[in-house]
């Protein structure tokens, strides 16, 4: 079977819900793709002030993907900087959690799991021994790399998958992305990226890259992979000498901090399965148009996949699709309202200078991309 298949797969794995101040819907389609590599996360209650939504998009396997999508919002919760607020920092030190995860014993199972592959493996699992610490539903972070065994010296999986995720808590949203996935929020019908397509040909990347003792070729990183920022994908980042933020590619991530304000109606994560098909500002555009029509926000996304699909085998519409829509409720009357606070200008918030600092992360608002 090659990458892609006779006929495409349209069925739509689709999902909607709401809180009191947002409500969201998500779809998912295989496509023109010989398998679904796609992964989504969508918790409206994270905890009791916050929502967290994210898109992972595999390459070479679905199990990094599942295994993000499992697993990264419960290291978010975790993370001694978010229970101290600080959520900028907490996503990237999750995000860079993912990679530690993956290894040794425990990582090599549960990827195993994820990825289908249990059954290809059974006969290495004869025999095979759990810690105490490493039972099934035993998420303590502090268990991952300490466990030992048959393959207590895996060092990762060569697979990978990008990530974008949000996080919302009352008029901040706080977005990470690692890889080409993209987070776009409308502004008054302008649409505004929160995030940048990690590709080797920025500048950014490539020097990082090439001082890592890498190469781009035919823009992809040493000839291969065509995004320089990915959880997963241990063979780019077997450098001992560095640390985990100066690989070759590196899962550390864009953090980006903005205060929501009257004028923004919707935010929408989706994969680069749309984005190949479609601008930021075509997206929105044609959301706004569906929402016309629409009562479900799920059914605007299948919508985008039916719009994006490609009639025949290759190129752009062929790829997995997967978004997710949140619409704030807030805006829906004008008395409608989470803050007292006057509307912020869009500027990034002071609440993760540090981070945004660290990672260049931040964006203004004032013009529309």
């Amino acid at each position: 079977m090659g990458i892609y298949l006779s006929a495409p797969k349209t069925e739509k794995a689709s999902d909607d819900g709401e809180n009191d101040t947002l409500c969201y819907g998500l779809s998912s389609m295989q496509g023109w793709r010989a398998t679904m590599e796609d992964a989504h996360a969508a918790h409206l209650n994270l905890d009791e002030s916050t929502s967290f939504f994210g898109v992972y998009d595999g390459h070479g396997g679905k199990a990094v993907a599942k295994f993000c999508a499992k697993y990264l919002h419960r290291q978010v919760l975790k993370n001694e900087a978010y229970a101290a607020g600080d959520i900028g920092t907490s996503l990237q030190k999750t995000f860079l959690r993912m990679d530690e995860m993956m290894l040794g014993q425990r990582g090599w199972r549960e990827l195993a799991v994820l990825g289908d592959n249990i059954e290809k493996l059974s006969g290495m699992l004869e025999g095979f021994i759990w810690s105490p610490r490493g039972g099934e539903g035993n998420d303590n972070s502090d268990d991952w790399v300490l466990e030992e065994g048959p393959h207590s010296d895996f060092t990762g999986p060569n697979s990978g998958c990008t990530a974008c995720v949000a996080v919302i808590r009352g008029n901040q949203i706080v977005v990470a992305n690692a890889g080409d996935s993209r987070c776009v929020i409308s502004r008054k019908g302008q649409a505004h990226n929160l995030s940048k397509d990690h590709k080797p040909d920025l500048e950014v990347e490539r020097d990082r890259i090439l001082k890592a003792g890498g190469f781009i070729q035919v823009g992809r990183v040493n000839g291969s992979l065509n995004l320089a920022r990915a959880i997963g994908d241990m063979e780019f980042k077997q450098n001992k000498f560095l640390p985990a933020e100066k690989q070759i590619v590196t899962a550390d991530p864009d953090i980006t901090s903005v205060e929501l304000c009257d004028d923004d109606e919707f935010l929408v994560i989706a994969c680069d399965g749309i984005w190949d098909c479609m601008s930021s500002q075509q997206l929105v555009d044609f959301i706004h148009s569906q929402l016309k029509t629409e009562d479900k926000l799920s059914a605007v996304c299948e919508k985008v996949f039916d719009r994006c699909l490609s009639p025949t085998a290759g190129g752009e519409g062929c790829d997995n699709m997967t978004m997710i829509l949140v619409q704030f409720k807030r805006h829906s009357t004008p008395d409608d309202s989470i803050s007292d606070e006057p509307p912020s200008s869009g500027q990034p918030s002071e609440a993760d200078e540090s981070s945004n600092e660290q990672s260049n992360g931040e964006r203004s608002l004032d013009q529309p991309v």
